[in-house]
């Protein structure tokens, strides 16, 4: 990754910050528990514009973990999150993400 690449996440980041802080309403309770929600959510990521907005409602991000069915659901913990790039590598969000960020995607 080179510094060019790294300056841009973070700028990425604080976007997405400010974004959520500033009010903007995700679908965050929809937390995609069975392979039919997982499937429904990708699809409509796919059929979406692809913009930062757009994937953070539809995909439901929060910047706090979220507890579903008696597990602590956050990005470091999820199966596509890349620890050393702080980042998603979820065909259809690739977005970079910080450890205790959550989305409605996360997976073991």
């Amino acid at each position: 990754m080179t510094k060019s690449a790294a300056g841009d996440y973070g700028a990425q980041r604080d976007e997405i910050v400010r974004r959520l802080e500033g009010g903007l309403e995700t679908n965050w309770a929809d937390r995609a528990d069975s392979h039919d929600k997982i499937q429904q959510i990708i699809r409509r990521l796919r059929q979406s514009d692809g913009t930062l907005e757009s994937k953070l409602v539809l995909a439901g991000f929060t910047l706090e973990p979220v507890e579903h069915g008696g597990v602590e659901q956050a990005c470091e913990t999820c199966m596509y999150y890349l620890v050393h790039r702080r980042f998603c590598e979820l065909p259809g969000l690739d977005l970079p993400v910080e450890p205790q960020w959550s989305c409605n995607l996360w997976r073991i």
